[in-house]
């Protein structure tokens, strides 16, 4: 059933009863959902008109900057619109859409141009482009004499909308490097990554959750090689190398542990979340190997934002690789990249593949993962992990060097657009009345009615978690409810707030099940 709603002066609204998808928990009814619709279209009244629509975006993004025009265009927006010809390669939108464009100050009089690109990460491998298109295109305006553009970034703060740990709150990104089987060069991975991030201008910090054999203190040489603590606030102290934070078992004064899983799960949740980690861009957790309960409870009790894999040319590693890769896709850990290490070496003109080829790119195909990166066996990359400085700290212009480059360059590109994703996943757009959901990694777009969202809850205080009874009735929501607020809660669901209190997490797995009701196509100008 397809009913057309129009609004006067409005866009056009196409409402659609969509019975392809498979019907979860209690039904809307039809009929309610339409009158309560029909309610909502008819209270609207808006023309938009390109002009407008330009104006209203000119003014709210130069933050109330004068209003003087320049040929019947505000400078503002003249500025705005220079800028809007900028692109961002990892959103594919302009640097003003994405809200880039801060403290926009216009002196029409003077042909002075100020302005701050906030990007959303200090380590942005493009911020240098940026800076000089941004210059380029302003001062190429006639009656501009004068740019200034500053650059910075989006303070620290984490995805997940829970409550974390305290040490845990100002971290914008948390990377697992994996490999589910030891001996394949995962902290050679791990230590050189964080140091390439490091220099390319984040703030970093490397945790090394192997209890049962740490390598950090073999591979870094801090000055301080002990853990303190803050006896006030009985938190830890990381110590520090070349301007990275470091935590590690093997800091702690106690070598290597000996003692059974819960206990090391315990001392690698108080290690993690009692770290006065303070603000950092990304936080690289070198795992240990395996997939049991370590791996388990670091993906549960942290936001992981995505995932590393390690391997390396045997058919045996693929076999362990591919049980992590399982694991992270079922805790909806997106993996970003595969670097596999000892590929081949190079003697007497020729080049040579001891261990054989083709795990890292099976890896790849079969699991989808987008990137693939070789090491090479090289005796350096090896010395520099027993000497105490990473390879891309001793040799930064080497082979090894120009490898970790560029996979720092993707994990970096790869989280924003994960953040980017999450973050715009599931929005309520209050013009319509409706939940709209895009989630990551797929092209579909679709509407919710909010009555339907809270009414398919299936928590504990809707249905009996024992009799499977549902508790919530239909009639105890009404159809006009709206949601407060929406967080993200991770990579796999949101947290939604409604107006009698609840707090609702609606993985997208659940949204995807429920009945679409709403199609609202783009604006068009009255």
């Amino acid at each position: 059933m397809t009913q057309l709603l129009q609004a006067p002066s409005s866009p056009t609204l196409t409402f659609h009863h969509c019975t392809s998808q498979p019907k979860s928990g209690l039904y809307v009814a039809e009929k309610s959902f339409l009158q309560s619709t029909q309610r909502h279209v008819r209270s609207l009244n808006i023309s938009y008109t390109y002009s407008s629509l330009s104006s209203f975006t000119a003014k709210a993004a130069s933050n109330g900057a004068c209003a003087s025009t320049v040929s019947g265009q505000t400078a503002e927006s003249e500025v705005l619109k220079a800028l809007s010809q900028i692109i961002d390669p990892d959103f594919g939108t302009d640097i003003v859409s994405c809200g880039f464009v801060k403290d926009l100050l216009v002196d029409e009089s003077l042909g002075e141009v100020s302005f701050r690109l906030e990007l959303t990460t200090p380590a942005c491998p493009i911020k240098d482009m940026f800076e000089q298109k941004a210059n380029e295109v302003v001062a190429a305006l006639p009656w501009v004499k004068k740019v200034n553009v500053t650059m910075s970034a989006q303070p620290a703060k984490p995805m997940y909308a829970g409550q974390l740990p305290a040490g845990l709150q100002t971290i914008s990104n948390i990377i697992a490097v994996s490999s589910c089987k030891g001996g394949v060069g995962k902290s050679t991975v791990a230590v050189n990554l964080a140091y390439t991030l490091a220099d390319m201008g984040a703030r970093v910090g490397i945790f090394d959750a192997d209890v049962y054999g740490p390598s950090l203190p073999t591979m870094v040489s801090p000055e301080n090689r002990i853990l303190e603590m803050n006896a006030e606030k009985r938190t830890i102290i990381p110590t520090e190398y070349m301007g990275v934070k470091l935590v590690s078992f093997g800091f702690a004064g106690q070598g290597r542990a000996i003692m059974r899983g819960p206990m090391v799960s315990g001392v690698i949740n108080q290690l993690l979340t009692t770290t006065e980690w303070g603000e950092l861009d990304y936080l690289v957790i070198d795992m240990p190997p395996g997939t049991g309960d370590i791996q388990l409870t670091l993906c549960q009790v942290v936001p992981l934002t995505a995932a590393v894999i390690v391997t390396t040319p045997q058919k045996l590693a693929f076999i362990d690789v591919a049980k992590g890769v399982r694991m992270f896709s079922k805790l909806k850990v997106p993996c970003v990249a595969v670097v596999e290490n000892m590929c081949h070496f190079d003697a007497d003109g020729k080049r040579y593949y001891p261990f054989g080829r083709g795990s890292g790119s099976q890896v790849v195909q079969q699991f989808g993962i987008p990137h693939l990166f070789d090491l090479p066996i090289q005796p350096t990359l090896s010395a520099s992990g027993d000497s105490g400085m990473p390879e891309v700290v001793a040799d930064p212009q080497g082979e090894v060097s120009r490898t970790f480059q560029e996979l720092g360059v993707c994990v970096v590109q790869q989280c924003a657009k994960i953040r980017q994703q999450v973050s715009t996943a599931v929005s309520y757009d209050r013009s319509i009345k409706a939940i709209k959901v895009k989630v990551p990694d797929s092209d579909e777009e679709f509407y919710l009615h909010p009555a339907t969202v809270r009414r398919n809850d299936r928590s504990a205080q809707s249905v009996d978690e024992w009799t499977g009874e549902q508790k919530l009735q239909y009639s105890d929501i009404p159809d006009d409810i709206e949601p407060e607020e929406i967080r993200p809660l991770g990579n796999y669901a949101v947290e939604i707030t409604w107006p009698d209190g609840f707090n609702q997490i609606a993985p997208y797995d659940q949204l995807q099940m429920m009945e679409r009701l709403v199609e609202v196509p783009q604006l068009t100008p009255a």
